[in-house]
């Protein structure tokens, strides 16, 4: 009795034909392969570099009772947009450099 599994008779070879585009899919699955991990690896170790994270200064403190909802960096300041509708704006230093406060249509959103 013989295996369904395995034929007896070996499998006819291909023709020309499909033999070439069998050899092209396999090299365009290697080469797609190669791009996929030479993008990760680059995304990889060109990203944190790229990332800098800006810090606060030193010494910043922000005013008794306020807190913070939003930070955003700038080129030789700091803004703080505070929960009380307030945005404050601090120097290199981290002292206060001016205070702009938030009408509640532009805080609300609307």
């Amino acid at each position: 009795m013989s295996d369904p599994a395995m034929p007896d008779a070996p499998d006819p070879a291909l023709p020309p034909s499909l033999r070439l585009l069998k050899w092209l899919v396999i090299v365009l699955m290697l080469t797609m392969i190669g791009g996929v991990i030479t993008v990760v690896a680059l995304l990889v170790t060109r990203m944190p570099q790229a990332l800098g994270v800006p810090a606060l200064p030193e010494g910043f403190v922000l005013p008794e009772g306020t807190e913070a909802q939003a930070v955003t960096f700038g080129e030789g300041w700091t803004a703080v947009v505070t929960r009380d509708d307030r945005i404050l704006i601090f120097d290199r230093e981290g002292r206060l450099a001016q205070e702009v406060a938030l009408s509640p249509g532009v805080a609300g959103g609307n």
